[in-house]
């Protein structure tokens, strides 16, 4: 029988998949003297048994009984004891932090005698005593039992009545524990439950369950943690921030979570519990005052603080309550931070020799480099500040007020940008701070629920907002001198410096951007790191990197953001717009005649277009793919032309008439799949001719170039093999050289590699087209038909469009891959479909023995990154 609950002196910081983060790292802090308050951790084995089989598995209530027995031995205590009661927290702890998606239940065991026993342990404290319990039945309550939180919260502000919650007495919150047990009866129809072990039983398995509540379920998505993780329960004895003004709870970091920089960064909150502080219910102090209030456990905060950074090399969050002057330590972990900071602090522990710079481009990532490419506001702009608050995660966001998430959801839905506007949020909240451009609080810190969140998925916050008036019932909030800001107002906020501003503020580029169009370095703290971090990788990286580039603008712009070369140059977009009308004539075209005058017609524009291309690429290679236009993208809608011609009747035009007859014998009911690729070149005689033609034409003219041509959508190697022998003659005469070589994007290419290669100097997969054919399904018309629906079901963990998913067109990249090389060991692969530019691809394309990825110009940083980071992790598993 598996071992499934852990005591904290057993573990230890590196087994996170059994004992989540906040257990393993609790463990850690034990084994390094530091004071946590005693406990005991059940696994994430136990909740994935849980979850399987809907109760607790067998053995687990005896193991947590015996473990609770030496808790109770340890602290003289027992749980819930009438006189003296011994009480504990009950908190998640998943392998990856998920702050506040998940449950918390605090001051287990209390009930209406032992919460006179907590009175008396506190040296007659009612208030205290009385404040936990109510506490409890309302975590409980909400937690537990599924009763609406408002139906607490509402009891809550009526009582207060304008007070502070610091201004209520003991007798307030014995009149606040009838009215919640009576809310509890009512809900349930049973009395809140009084026996201590059955309170903890039951939010165990509360815990459990909550890894697959909805919010949870959409932050994994959102974050792409695994759904089958499952999370551990903590169980630690209870230590109270409430007791009086001598105690207090806070929130701590080794660094700024937003900038990077060294220094004193929390908050604090006297006469508080820990959720006080996350809910942002109170305004928080700065940390550093509490120096001023206890300076012992202050200092022995800092020195505390000190010594995690140096133990785990890297910025901490750290969760602390002080307890009657007694500092005890309840949580840390590697914390959250800002892109801007990831970057600095990277460069900062390089530079204080707490790592190399190998593991300081694994600590960034591809992400976080794209969230620096964002713009930024214009200093020089005219604008109208109205607030200003904490900058709580930095960027710069523009959109129209929202009050609530669900308006939030339906606007995004709707394609508006819009700002999310609360007193506070909870983890309820995410779905429309997913869905906003940024978020802006009037209540909380740094560290409260919306900035550690918006921190985590980089968006753009602002909290505590002191001076903002905000009334979500009536839809709007007042700002100082009487402006209000109703639903739909726009509104731009700055994550970076706290200002809230009315109406709408330019934006202009980003440094980062602007350092990789090819400005200084200069004296800019966060570009410098930049430059460190990239210049690293690309000493790193075994892949190359390339770009998806049309024209001579995009592919300039690549070669300044570092694209080794193009990797996808598509010829059929040179001919939308304006130009449409020349393929249109091509595809109708009605005899050798008319076929080959359009021919004409295409060739010098084409040869025009090449060599722009190759003289903007400076002799990078160039691929080019002949032409693939689904042939709906280029002829006129047959149902339009239709009425068209019906209502025209008698009257319609000769080339009306004629065009309808070949929309009609053209018409295909799916046409990506359909009279495309390299079969639209074999049936139109001259077609790829001509575009070889022009390539070869444009190499010459241009110094350097290098060209390769790749031909769209082969299954059969006989396809290729006939496009090729006449370009290998047009290349000839010419006296050009270029490699010929295919797009690997139909599933019968993969599995007939071996053969293709024979006629293929190179393989370029096309993962749209192969994840299409490969799942038997159309993107444009999936994805909003049940792509959500299967997300929630976990039937995906991401959108194979977004993702490559790697056990099924991953499998077929690497049959590929290796029946190709074994059949031309030369062989050059490449990947050129929008998984070229994802992070996760791109790390399984450096694994399969992939040569380059090419990606979207913009998108080519945050690919030369992921390459770095791939081969980096690669030669790290190897040593191990």
């Amino acid at each position: 029988m598996p071992k499934y609950v852990y005591d904290f002196t057993e573990g230890n910081k590196d087994l996170k998949d059994l004992l989540g983060g906040k257990g393993a790292n609790l463990a850690e802090m034990t084994n390094l003297g530091l004071p946590v308050p005693p406990g005991f951790t059940i696994t994430t084995e136990a909740c994935r048994s849980f979850l399987a089989g809907g109760a607790l598995p067998d053995g687990l209530e005896e193991e947590i009984a015996l473990h609770l027995t030496a808790l109770e031995k340890r602290m003289g205590r027992r749980l819930g004891q009438a006189d003296d009661p011994l009480l504990v927290s009950v908190r998640s702890g998943a392998k990856f932090s998920m702050p506040g998606m998940m449950e918390t239940v605090l001051n287990i065991g209390l009930n209406d005698e032992s919460v006179r026993g907590l009175a008396k342990q506190a040296g007659g404290n009612e208030r205290f005593a009385w404040d936990s319990y109510r506490r409890l039945i309302q975590m409980f309550g909400r937690t537990v039992q599924g009763i609406d939180g408002e139906l607490f919260d509402g009891a809550l502000e009526r009582l207060k009545a304008g007070r502070s919650d610091l201004d209520l007495q003991a007798e307030d919150f014995q009149r606040l524990v009838e009215t919640y047990k009576e809310i509890v009866r009512a809900e349930t129809g049973e009395d809140f439950p009084a026996d201590p072990y059955r309170q903890m039983r039951m939010a165990v398995e509360a815990v459990f369950a909550s890894w697959n509540a909805p919010r949870a379920v959409l932050y994994r998505r959102q974050e792409r943690i695994p759904a089958d993780l499952g999370t551990a329960v903590n169980v630690c004895s209870m230590v109270f921030g409430n007791c009086g003004m001598d105690s207090g709870t806070g929130v701590a970091f080794t660094r700024d979570p937003g900038s990077g920089q060294q220094g004193v960064y929390g908050d604090y909150l006297q006469n508080a519990q820990g959720e006080d502080v996350v809910a942002g219910i109170r305004n928080t102090m700065p940390l550093q005052e509490l120096e001023a209030i206890d300076r012992d456990s202050y200092d022995e905060l800092m020195r505390i603080m000190e010594k995690l950074e140096n133990h785990y090399r890297d910025l901490c969050d750290i969760e602390f309550t002080v307890e009657r002057g007694k500092l005890w330590m309840l949580q840390t972990r590697v914390g959250k931070r800002t892109a801007a900071a990831a970057f600095r602090i990277a460069v900062q522990l390089v530079d204080q020799g707490l790592i190399d710079l190998d593991e300081a481009v694994t600590r960034v990532t591809g992400d976080q480099l794209a969230q620096l490419m964002f713009p930024r506001f214009d200093g020089g702009a005219d604008r109208k500040r109205i607030a200003r608050g904490m900058n709580a995660s930095p960027g710069a966001a523009v959109g129209k007020a929202v009050f609530s998430s669900e308006r939030a959801v339906e606007l995004a839905a709707a394609g508006e940008a819009v700002i999310l506007v609360r007193r506070e949020t909870n983890p309820d909240d995410l779905s429309g701070m997913i869905a906003a451009q940024g978020v802006l609080t009037s209540r909380g810190g740094k560290t409260s629920h919306a900035a550690v969140v918006a921190r985590g998925m980089g968006k753009t916050c602002v909290c505590g907002a002191e001076e903002l008036e905000v009334s979500a019932a009536e839809r709007r909030f007042t700002a100082p001198g009487g402006v209000v800001v109703a639903e739909g107002d726009v509104i731009s906020i700055d994550g970076s410096s706290g200002e809230v501003f009315l109406g709408e503020v330019p934006v202009v580029a980003s440094p980062v951007v602007e350092y990789f169009e090819g400005a200084p370095v200069g004296d800019d703290e966060l570009v410098a790191a930049v430059h460190r971090i990239m210049s690293h990788a690309d000493s790193a990286r075994r892949l190359a990197v390339r770009a998806n580039a049309d024209n001579a603008e995009d592919a300039a712009r690549a070669r300044r953001f570092g694209a080794q070369g193009i990797g996808l140059c598509r010829t059929e977009h040179m001919f939308l717009g304006d130009r449409r009308q020349l393929v249109e004539d091509l595809v109708l075209a009605d005899g050798d005649g008319e076929r080959e005058r359009a021919l004409a017609a295409l060739e010098p524009l084409q040869r025009a277009d090449f060599a722009e291309i190759f003289r903007a690429m400076d002799g990078l290679p160039v691929t080019v793919r002949l032409l693939d236009p689904p042939l709906h993208e280029f002829l006129p809608d047959y149902t339009e032309l239709s009425v068209k011609v019906a209502l025209a009747g008698d009257r319609a035009s000769g080339k009306d008439r004629r065009l309808l007859a070949a929309v009609k014998r053209l018409h295909e009911q799916n046409p990506m799949l359909g009279l495309r690729g390299v079969r639209l070149g074999l049936v139109v005689p001259g077609l790829f001719a001509m575009q070889v033609r022009a390539i070869a034409e444009a190499a010459r003219a241009v110094p350097g170039a290098r060209a390769e041509i790749m031909i769209p959508l082969v299954g059969a190697v006989q396809e290729l093999e006939c496009v090729r022998e006449e370009a290998a003659g047009i290349l000839a005469e010419a006296g050009v050289e270029a490699a010929v070589g295919t797009m690997i994007e139909v599933p019968r290419a993969a599995l007939t590699a071996g053969q293709i290669a024979e006629a293929a100097e190179f393989f370029s997969f096309g993962t749209n087209d192969l994840t299409q054919m490969t799942w038997g399904f159309s993107r444009d018309d999936v994805e909003a038909a049940f792509f959500s629906r299967y997300l929630d079901l976990g039937v995906f963990g991401v959108s194979p469009f977004e993702t490559l998913d790697r056990g099924g067109v991953g499998r077929l990249v690497r049959i590929a891959a290796e029946e190709g090389r074994r059949a031309r060991p030369g062989l050059k692969l490449g990947i050129c479909g929008e998984h070229g530019g994802d992070p996760d691809s791109i790390h399984f394309c450096h694994e399969a023995g992939l040569d380059y990825v090419s990606c979207s110009p913009f998108r080519v940083p945050v690919a030369r990154l992921e390459a770095g980071r791939a081969a980096l992790a690669c030669a790290g598993s190897d040593t191990r």
